[in-house]
């Protein structure tokens, strides 16, 4: 190994190192000096990170260093994981003032983002594996701080659960990915299905099959998805840190391997059926709830879906942009959930107008020609892909045209052009960050079959169709009955709990009734 080979190397190893070894330190130090331990290990984390990924641009880094993966997809992982970790650890120190288990927390949070730093720069499969069950143990602690709390107890007891589920499908892809190439090496592995026209034997398209229904579990997809709904019972830097970094991490598996997943039609539709259909439903029903967290744990398994269809139809660039916004955004939504009181009077204040049908008309027009003037110009211009596959562009198109035909309310009811303005803003944001992530992640030759593109973009269709009828048909009363429905989750979280619990029984603590508690310290104060 060069010198400059083994000082990359030392460098990349030391972004877990840190991280594990803060987590040491904290535990056994106390509150105030554990939260200092974890703030400087997790600034040197991202420093060391950005520093990477700087030297990544500039292209002094080759593609493998030892036992770590140095392209730009897993640097970029590699800093946005160590980014939500600084950010968490930041709020946590004065979000948990007064709790006596600080140093334990502060602990936890640092070995869960250490073990996701091995995992997103391991080039082996065993110790990416390792990483992401230590990454599963260290979760299921946080998810259970409050082991008094039967909702936490009991999504921790799904999660834990169907977490060793997707690892045993990993590691049984990973066995037979072994045998066929006879090398344990995630570069070697994914470089042989880098070329077009690689035809899959019956143990590749099974190692591919099961690394779908791993990401698919470890995603929270319908009907597995009811533990991320309860773990809001968890403290909010968890939610944080579980919706901004680590459910990512199934979306993530599927990006490393998606050389082997677009050449296996099967694993192909196993996802575009199950995350296309999750992420409608849990769109809708997220419409039904109140509480702002419960309305954003459906939105995480709403957009994980979405990520997953997106890499399905070989839209890897725009997985990617999709995985960095939403992880950003989670976290930040999460940590800024206290606000949501304030935020809802301010929306009160200004209510929306129904729109008419010819509103409706004009803005899906305007859409319409928004998008399609954009592709009849790149078409024209360029050799540009972006618009090989169409189901992505439906939905931006049905996109602005709701924010078109919502426009108006009480506030600002002549603010057409601004709206207009903000619409042509959005298409050619979305181009430009589609074109610009195209460069981060190896191209592959890939076309979407046309069953794909035709299943997404019905998938679409009835979104938009559901959003219409629950915002503006309540008053029809199937719509009333499709609404209950989906306010209950269809159902499905219950049925899977029944089950789980009857196959895996595990004693819950007691409900702690607040009259209850009220009479035993009136009690203890006599």
């Amino acid at each position: 190994m060069h010198g400059n080979e083994l000082l990359l190397t030392i460098l990349l190893t030391l972004v877990p190192v840190v991280l594990a070894l803060g987590a040491v330190a904290s535990a056994r130090q106390p509150g105030e000096r554990a939260w200092r331990t974890a703030q400087a290990t997790t600034t040197g984390g991202l420093l060391l990170s950005a520093l990477l990924l700087a030297l990544s641009a500039a292209q002094w880094l080759p593609a493998v260093s030892g036992a770590w993966q140095t392209a730009p997809l897993q640097l970029i992982m590699l800093l946005l994981a160590n980014f939500i970790a600084f950010v968490v650890v930041r709020y946590s120190a004065t979000y948990l003032q007064g709790e006596p288990r600080q140093p334990r927390f502060v602990a936890l949070v640092q070995a869960t983002f250490a073990a996701v730093s091995a995992a997103v720069l391991s080039d082996h499969l065993l110790v990416f594996l390792l990483a992401w069950l230590a990454i599963g143990l260290a979760m299921h602690q946080l998810l259970m701080f409050y082991p008094d709390r039967p909702r936490a107890a009991l999504a921790a007891h799904k999660k834990f659960l169907f977490a060793r589920g997707a690892e045993l499908c990993a590691l049984a892809a990973f066995l037979l990915l072994y045998l066929h190439h006879d090398s344990a090496r995630i570069s070697v592995i994914t470089g042989a299905y880098a070329t077009p026209g690689v035809v899959l034997s019956a143990t590749e398209q099974a190692a591919a099959c099961l690394l779908a229904l791993a990401a698919l579990i470890k995603c929270a997809q319908l009907p597995l998805h009811g533990w991320l709904i309860q773990v809001v019972e968890a403290p909010t830097p968890v939610s944080a840190a579980l919706h901004g970094g680590v459910i990512n991490l199934g979306g993530y598996l599927l990006l490393l391997f998606y050389p082997l997943l677009l050449h296996s039609t099967p694993a192909q539709a196993l996802i575009l059926v199950v995350a296309g259909i999750s992420s409608v439903l849990a769109a809708l029903v997220m419409t039904t709830r109140i509480s702002i967290k419960v309305r954003l744990a459906w939105s995480t398994s709403a957009q994980m879906g979405l990520m997953l269809v997106e890499i399905a139809l070989g839209l890897v660039e725009l997985a990617l942009l999709h995985l960095l916004a939403h992880s950003c955004y989670k976290a930040y939504a999460f940590l800024s959930s206290g606000e949501a009181v304030q935020e809802d009077l301010q929306r009160r204040q200004a209510p929306g107008r129904r729109p008419t049908l010819s509103q409706w008309l004009s803005a899906g027009l305007v859409s319409v020609a928004m998008v399609a003037g954009l592709g009849l110009i790149v078409v024209a211009t360029s050799d540009s892909t972006a618009f090989d596959v169409l189901s992505p562009w439906v939905l931006l198109t049905l996109a602005l045209t709701v924010l078109l035909a919502e426009r108006r309310s009480l506030v600002a009811a002549d603010a057409g052009g601004r709206f207009l303005g903000l619409a042509a803003l959005i298409v050619l944001a979305y181009f430009t960050l589609k074109s610009l992530f195209t460069a981060l992640v190896p191209a592959l030759p890939h076309t979407a079959p046309l069953w794909a593109d035709l299943w997404a973009g019905l998938l679409f269709v009835l979104l938009f169709a559901g959003y219409c009828l629950q915002r503006y048909g309540l008053h029809l009363g199937w719509v009333q009955t499709l609404n209950l429905y989906c306010y209950a989750g269809f159902y499905l979280d219950e049925w899977v709990t029944r089950n789980t619990l009857k196959l895996w029984p595990h004693p819950l603590p007691d409900r702690i009734r607040a009259k209850q508690l009220l009479t035993t310290s009136r009690e203890g104060s006599l």
